[in-house]
């Protein structure tokens, strides 16, 4: 079971409404990786969000083409949700696949014209001391979701109502979704996303994080093909 965290939704209709968010600034941000990978993302801010963390939206690739594609019938745009992991991120962890998915995400959406956003989420949204608690309690034996679940927090935590609110604001109520993450589809679609496709991402197995890959597979339904 997937908990989540207190937002301003009502039910209505068979989904979850949220108030709308607003654009509050833009910006050009050159993004380089270590790989030698390089591309230009509008990351964009935004007033209103339903949490009230600073999440960002990176606009990659062609993407006002891929909205008005979206709005002629066409494909929908390519979106991955991507929650902020400073330990595979920044640091390079194989403890999870984390980083690898952020890298692999922004050069696919770039070829297609997309939006990457990236949510202040750390540790399904524990935060980041917990989320190393839990590491801590792995060591012990315990899966991700049981050192959670131990730590007396949700297996996930996670809310997906920012995601729909930026997505809205910037024009794109119909998506392909970058995930193996059943809930993520399930939420947004709630929230009122369509979600005409998931995509699932590579499978990054180290030896490091195949303890980690094959929990989510088996306690949550991730589309990962472990072998």
């Amino acid at each position: 079971m997937t908990a989540t965290v207190a937002n301003p939704l009502r039910r209505r209709a068979g989904t979850l409404d949220v108030a709308p968010a607003r654009p509050r600034a833009r910006v050009t941000v050159p993004l380089r990786f270590s790989d030698g990978y390089g591309t230009d993302a509008q990351v964009i801010t935004f007033d209103g969000l339903a949490d009230g963390r600073e999440h960002l939206l990176l606009a990659l690739g062609d993407w006002e083409g891929a909205l008005e594609r979206a709005a002629a019938g066409g494909e929908a745009p390519l979106v991955r949700p991507h929650s902020e992991c400073l330990t595979g991120d920044v640091f390079g962890s194989e403890r999870c696949d984390c980083g690898p998915q952020l890298r692999e995400a922004v050069e696919r959406i770039a070829d297609e014209g997309g939006f990457l956003l990236y949510l202040r989420q750390e540790g399904r949204g524990i935060g980041l001391y917990a989320k190393l608690d839990a590491y801590a309690l792995q060591d012990t034996g315990l899966d991700t979701y049981e050192a959670n679940l131990a730590l007396g927090r949700g297996e996930d935590e996670r809310n997906y109502a920012v995601v729909a609110q930026m997505l809205a604001a910037v024009g794109a109520d119909r998506i392909r979704l970058l995930s193996n993450n059943p809930d993520k589809a399930e939420q947004l679609e709630a929230f009122g996303i369509g979600v005409a496709e998931r995509v699932p991402t590579q499978v990054h197995l180290t030896d490091a994080n195949a303890r980690y890959l094959a929990a989510k597979v088996e306690r949550t339904g991730h589309t990962l093909a472990l072998g």
